[in-house]
C-alpha cells in the first residue's frame, strides 16, 4: 500500500529541541508511573477481597417431621399446574381417569377408572356407543381400573383391576364413552386425541348438557403416566451457602465429598471429570451413589459421558438415562444433588463449561434441611423409576456417542462462596407447579426485579408479560442477557422490541448484553431477584417448552442476605466491572508519581513551536487504527427451548421452528443414529450455539 506524500515540515528550533527533551523526561516519569501501578494491580488482584464464608453449622434437623412424598394424588388444597382428579360426589358413578394410548404394542393394556359410592353396582354398563361392556358386580373396592386385558392393565395402575365383560375400545384418536345403569345414561365424559403415554384426569366442572337432556357431559387433561404432580414444597432451612460459577467450582466438590450416606445426582449433561471422580471417591467410602441423565440431549450424547457413567456403573453406583418413546418430559434438564440431607441446586450443567468453572456464569446454591433433603429424593425417584427411564448399561448398548471438546477457559474468583441467612426456601419443579408460583413471586413485586437468562423467547412470553406488568406498577425492572455471538442477533432484536414498549410508555425497564469480560465466558444462568428479598435460581430457561414439558428444578430463597449476592454479582456482570482492592501504599505512590510530572512539566516545559508548525512524523496520528480482532467463542449453552411434540412425543429430535431451536427428530431406540458431532465447547450438546448451527443444519 503506498504511503499518502507526507506534509511539508518546518525544520525544529532550538527551543523545540528543548521541549522535546523535556516531554521524552516527562513521558519516562509516566512510564515509571504506569509499572508501578500495573505491578500493585497484579499483587493487588492476587490478594482476596474478602475471607471465605464460614460453613454452615451442624443443627439438628426435623426427622421427626418426614413430608409426605405420595406421588400420585394431591391433598385437597393445593395449586399445581398439572391436572389434578378432582374429588367427584357421592352419587357416582363417575369416570375419573382414561388410558386410550399406553406405550404398549396395540394399546393393549387400556383402562377406565371408575369410582362408585358402593361397591354393588347392579347393571352398570360402558359404551362408547358402539360397544358396549358391562361391569362386574360386586367390585372389591370403590375405586377400579376397568380392562377388557387385566394382565397388561397390571403394568400401569395401581389401582386395583377389573374385567369388563365384553368389549369396548379406547379410540386414541378422542372419542366419548357413557356410563349407563337400568335406567339409562348417568354422565358421559369426552377427550380429544390420545397423546402417547399420557393419562386423562376428568375435571370438576361439566361442560354442558347432552344434548337429550337426560345427562351431563365431561371433560379432562392430559398427563404423562408415572409424572409426578405435586405442590411447592416450603421449608425452614438450617443453613444456606450462596455460590457462583465460574468463580468457585471447588464448593461444589465440596460438597460432593462432605458425604456419609447418599448423593442422588440429576442434570441433563454429564461430562465433568472432577465430579466423575468426586462420585468415585464417595463410593468408595461406601456412599450410596445414583445418577440420572437425559437420554436424548440435542446435539447427542457424549463420548465422555459414557466414559464416566460407565466407570461409575462399575463401582457399584445407579445409573439411568430417561427419554426416548413415549417420554414423560420433553427435556430431562435440572441440574441438582441430593447429598445426605442437603441439597445442591445450581444452573449449571455437569460439565467443564458449568460446574467445572471453565465458560459460563452460573448462579448456585446449598441449603441443609432433611425433609427438602427428601422432597427432592423423591422427585429423584419417581424420575429414575418411569417408564422411560433405562439402566445406563442397557441404555448405552443401542446408543451411539459424540466426540466432545470441553472447555478449559480459567477466571478468577470475584465472588466466593458466602453463608446466607435464608427465612424460608420453596422447591419448585416443572412441569408439576413452578409456571403458576413462578408469576405470583413477579407479581409481588413492589420496588425492583433483576432478570438474568441466556435469552427469553419473547416479550409475549408469560413471565416476562408478567414482568413487565410490574414496570407499569412502578417497579424497576433490569433484564441481563448473554451476548455470545450465537444468541447475539436474537438478544439485540429482543432489547430491541422490550425498550421500545418501555420508551411508548414511560416504563422503568432497562436491557443490557454482556459477553463477561474477563469475568466468564457466556451466561448461563437463570435467576431472579426480587425487591432484594427474594431469590430464584435453577435450570428454568424463560420459554414455555421449559416451563410446561421439561423435568426443571428451582428454589425459591427469602431473605435479604441471599438476594444482596447474587444481586451483588448481577450488578456486576451488568456492569462489566472488576473490582480490585488496591493498597493505599500504591495510591501514594501513584500521587507522587503524578505530582512529580506536575512539577517537571511546568518548571521546565515552555511551548513555543512556530505558529502554523506540524508535529513532527513520530507523533502524527494519521495512521488507521489497528483491525479488529475477532475471535469466535466456543460453543455456548443449553437451548433457552427445545421444541418437542407436546408429550405425543414420538422418539425425536425435530427440525427446530423460530421459537424452539436446536431440536432434531430422532429415529426410535433400535435404529437411532445420533446427530452428527459438532465442533465447537464444552456446551456443544446442550447450548444456544447448537441452536445456531442446528437452525442452518435444518434448512
Amino acid at each position: 500500500m503506498t504511503r499518502p506524500p507526507r506534509a511539508r515540515t518546518v525544520p525544529p528550533t532550538a527551543s523545540t529541541r528543548h521541549v522535546r527533551s523535556v516531554l521524552g523526561l516527562a513521558r519516562r516519569v509516566l512510564t515509571l508511573f504506569v509499572f508501578l501501578s500495573l505491578f500493585g494491580l497484579i499483587l493487588a488482584g492476587s490478594v482476596p477481597v474478602s475471607e471465605a464464608a464460614p460453613k454452615p453449622t451442624d443443627e439438628p434437623l426435623l426427622a421427626d417431621n418426614p413430608s409426605d412424598h405420595r406421588l400420585d394424588r394431591l391433598p385437597a388444597g393445593t395449586d399445581p399446574d398439572c391436572p389434578v382428579e378432582e374429588p367427584t360426589a357421592s352419587n357416582g358413578p363417575h369416570i375419573v381417569e382414561l388410558y386410550p394410548n399406553p406405550p404398549i404394542e396395540g394399546n393393549e393394556g387400556e383402562y377406565v377408572v371408575l369410582t362408585v359410592p358402593e361397591t354393588d353396582v347392579g347393571s352398570l354398563s360402558i359404551t362408547d356407543g358402539h360397544t358396549t361392556a358391562s361391569v362386574p358386580s360386586p367390585l372389591p373396592a370403590t375405586r377400579v381400573a376397568l380392562s377388557t386385558a387385566p394382565n397388561e392393565t397390571a403394568t400401569l395402575t395401581d389401582d386395583p383391576i377389573v374385567e369388563l365383560n365384553g368389549t369396548v375400545r379406547l379410540a386414541a384418536s378422542g372419542d366419548e364413552l357413557t356410563v349407563k345403569d337400568e335406567n339409562g345414561p348417568i354422565e358421559t365424559v369426552v377427550y380429544d386425541r390420545a397423546p402417547d403415554a399420557e393419562i386423562w384426569y376428568r375435571q370438576a366442572d361439566a361442560t354442558a348438557d347432552h344434548p337429550d337432556g337426560t345427562h351431563r357431559i365431561y371433560r379432562g387433561e392430559w398427563w404423562p403416566q408415572d409424572a409426578t404432580c405435586l405442590p411447592t414444597a416450603t421449608v425452614e432451612p438450617h443453613g444456606a451457602t450462596a455460590f457462583v460459577l465460574p468463580d468457585s467450582p471447588e464448593h461444589v466438590l465440596e460438597t460432593i465429598d462432605g458425604a456419609d450416606e447418599r448423593i442422588a445426582l440429576a442434570g441433563y449433561t454429564f461430562t465433568d471429570d472432577a465430579v466423575a471422580d468426586a462420585l468415585t471417591d464417595a463410593l468408595d467410602r461406601g456412599v450410596e451413589v445414583d445418577v440420572l441423565v437425559e437420554a436424548s440431549p440435542v446435539g447427542g450424547i457424549e463420548r465422555s459421558t459414557d466414559d464416566h457413567l460407565v466407570e461409575l456403573d462399575a463401582a457399584g453406583a445407579t445409573v439411568h438415562a430417561t427419554g426416548g418413546e413415549a417420554a414423560r418430559f420433553g427435556f430431562h434438564h435440572p441440574k441438582y444433588a441430593v447429598v445426605d440431607d442437603a441439597i445442591l441446586v445450581t444452573t449449571e450443567n455437569w460439565k467443564p463449561a458449568g460446574v467445572g468453572g471453565r465458560a459460563s456464569r452460573g448462579w448456585g446454591v446449598t441449603v441443609e434441611n432433611e425433609d427438602l433433603a427428601n422432597e427432592l429424593a423423591a422427585i429423584f425417584e419417581a424420575d429414575a423409576t418411569g417408564h422411560d427411564a433405562t439402566p445406563w448399561a442397557e441404555f448405552r448398548a443401542w446408543t451411539s456417542f459424540v466426540e466432545d471438546d470441553p472447555s478449559t477457559g480459567s477466571f478468577p474468583e470475584h465472588h466466593p462462596p458466602e453463608a446466607v441467612d435464608v427465612e424460608t426456601v420453596e422447591l419448585l419443579i416443572s412441569p408439576d407447579n413452578a409456571r403458576h408460583r413462578f408469576e405470583e413471586l413477579l407479581e409481588s413485586a413492589e420496588e425492583s426485579i433483576q432478570i438474568v437468562q441466556v435469552q427469553i423467547e419473547g416479550p409475549e412470553f408469560s413471565l416476562l408479560e408478567t414482568a413487565i406488568d410490574a414496570a407499569r406498577e412502578g417497579v424497576e425492572v433490569s433484564i441481563l442477557l448473554d451476548d455470545s455471538w450465537y444468541v447475539s442477533d436474537e438478544n439485540r432484536e429482543l432489547a430491541s422490541r422490550i425498550e421500545s414498549i418501555a420508551e411508548r410508555d414511560g416504563l422503568p425497564i432497562d436491557v443490557h448484553r454482556t459477553d463477561g469480560g474477563d469475568r466468564f465466558d457466556r451466561v448461563h444462568a437463570k435467576g431472579v431477584v426480587i425487591d432484594g428479598e427474594v431469590t430464584i435460581l435453577g435450570s428454568h430457561n424463560w420459554n414455555d417448552h421449559s416451563l410446561d414439558q421439561n423435568r426443571e428444578v428451582a428454589l425459591v430463597l427469602h431473605g435479604e442476605e441471599a438476594a444482596a449476592y447474587y444481586a451483588s454479582v448481577f450488578d456486576g456482570d451488568w456492569n462489566d466491572e472488576t473490582t480490585w482492592s488496591i493498597p493505599v501504599e500504591l495510591v501514594l505512590v501513584g500521587l507522587g508519581g503524578v505530582a512529580l510530572v506536575v512539577i517537571v512539566t511546568h518548571r521546565y516545559v515552555e511551548f513555543s513551536a512556530t505558529p502554523g508548525q506540524l508535529p513532527p512524523e513520530g507523533d502524527r496520528s494519521d495512521e488507521l487504527p489497528p483491525r479488529p480482532i475477532v475471535i469466535e467463542g466456543s460453543a455456548g449453552v443449553e437451548p433457552a427451548s427445545r421444541e418437542r411434540s407436546s408429550r405425543n412425543r414420538e422418539p425425536v429430535i425435530a427440525a427446530e421452528s423460530s421459537s424452539h431451536a436446536g431440536d432434531r427428530d430422532r429415529p426410535p431406540p433400535e435404529t437411532r443414529v445420533p446427530p452428527r458431532s459438532t465442533s465447537g465447547g464444552d456446551d456443544a450438546t446442550d447450548d444456544e450455539s447448537t441452536r445456531h448451527r442446528d437452525r442452518t443444519n435444518a434448512r
